[in-house]
């Protein structure tokens, strides 16, 4: 059996378009947005040119669903991993967050989750170590390490509104 032939095509202005067609001859589109966001689209087995059904998904969700596509992928977010069964990734601060302008230490990050903060991105500045006094931000992205539970549910927390 062939390798599937994946066919990249530039849209100017809005991203990149992936189009597969698989064994059974189905055409599968991906269109990744320059915002992060992906539509795919699944196109009609008599037209392979009609799209029968599209889905947009958010960068988190398209992040998501290439986990479950291919659990040993390593999503935007997840820096590192080790055979120790430890990750390092990155996880956003809602604008809308409940913690945006709340103390680090509120969280209970560590406490609840067994995960460590051990930077803050913000704008175009690192912040190595933060203390539990560190005011967070919306926008600023949590190095977060811990085991792939901890840092799943250090994700939850971070994103309860």
């Amino acid at each position: 059996m062939s390798a599937p032939r994946l066919r990249t095509t530039p849209l100017p202005g809005i991203g990149v378009q992936y189009d597969l067609v698989t064994r059974e001859q189905r055409h599968l589109s991906v269109v990744a947005h320059r915002d992060g966001t992906r539509t795919v689209g699944l196109y009609q087995e008599d037209d392979p040119d009609s799209c029968a059904q599209s889905l947009r998904l958010t960068g988190a969700e398209a992040g998501s669903l290439i986990d479950a596509l291919m659990p040993s992928h390593h999503s935007a977010s997840l820096l590192y991993t080790t055979d120790l069964g430890l990750v390092a990734e990155r996880i956003e601060v809602a604008a809308t967050s409940r913690w945006n302008g709340r103390l680090l230490g509120d969280t209970r990050m560590r406490t609840e989750t067994g995960s460590s903060i051990v930077a803050v991105l913000r704008r175009a500045e690192a912040i190595p170590s933060p203390a539990p006094d560190f005011r967070l931000a919306g926008g600023d992205t949590l190095i977060v390490i811990g085991t792939r539970e901890g840092v799943d549910a250090a994700a939850a927390i971070l994103g309860r509104e």
